[in-house]
């Protein structure tokens, strides 16, 4: 398993692919950063810039990947919308859902975790 505490700014989002990348070497998939990415990025924009997370990824049963991003906001719940053609953000946890086996949250009374399973290499070849 892979842990990263981090200030959930743009800057950050790359570094922290980059290290989730190397953590899982050649398994490393795209479902997994772009499930990294969209976690982290919702925290940014609908908890607030700079706010202190932890990312955990570890492997689980049958070569599956369990992406994990806790954040203090309790009460910022993400949302599957289903955006319009011509709007220019909403897409977030669509895609996240499209991609991921399956998606939660686990509140908590002053934080929050949302996680995601993605399948490994083998399930999607």
């Amino acid at each position: 398993m892979i842990t990263v505490r981090l200030l959930a700014v743009p800057k950050e989002v790359p570094l922290l692919r980059q290290a989730v990348r190397a953590h899982l070497g050649a398994s490393a998939s795209c479902e997994v950063e772009l499930c990294v990415s969209e976690l982290v990025g919702n925290v940014i924009r609908h908890v607030g810039e700079g706010t202190p997370v932890t990312v955990h990824v570890r492997r689980i049963g049958d070569g599956r990947t369990r992406i994990e991003v806790i954040d203090p906001d309790p009460r910022a719940l993400p949302v599957l919308l289903r955006a319009a053609v011509d709007d220019e953000n909403g897409r977030g946890i669509a895609l996240l859902d499209a991609v991921a086996l399956r998606w939660g949250v686990r509140q908590e009374e002053a934080s929050k975790t949302v996680w995601c399973e993605v399948a490994g290499e083998s399930a999607t070849a």
